[in-house]
């Protein structure tokens, strides 16, 4: 829970890093948030109808979910673009998504990769491995 909360306290912040567990634990409340919207919604018989040739179908959602879910889409956008520049990609990368099939899975294997050691050019690698001191880089060669 500490993560979702942390994700929508920066709410637009899109530089920086975002762990892995950062990440999928924001995932995992944002379905089970989900979830109670869509239930709220059919408890409350506030779905959305579909409009179609053999008449009105109502659908699984409603208002309630479709409030949350815009609730919660810049935060996990943000959070995205955080996990992707963990990785050492750009936040660019989210459109990856649009390409169909492959960029789903390419976008689920970068998820799951282990974030970039040390800083990049994103900032330090919020576990801490392998961040250096200024110290640590005196008299070093680049």
């Amino acid at each position: 829970m500490k993560y979702y909360l942390d994700a929508l306290k920066n709410y637009a912040t899109f530089s920086g890093r975002a762990r892995r567990s950062a990440y999928w634990y924001f995932v995992l409340f944002n379905l089970i948030f989900a979830i109670v919207a869509s239930i709220i919604d059919n408890l409350l018989g506030t779905t959305v109808k579909l409009e179609t040739l053999q008449g009105a179908v109502p659908l699984p959602y409603g208002y309630v979910y479709i409030i949350y879910g815009l609730f919660t889409l810049v935060p996990g956008l943000a959070l995205s673009v955080r996990r992707l520049h963990d990785v050492g990609k750009s936040g660019w990368f989210i459109f990856i998504l649009l390409i169909p099939i492959i960029g789903v899975i390419w976008f689920i294997v970068l998820f799951c990769t282990d974030s970039v050691p040390g800083a990049n050019s994103y900032g330090p690698n919020p576990k801490g491995i392998g961040n250096f001191d200024e110290i640590d880089q005196i008299g070093s060669q680049s």
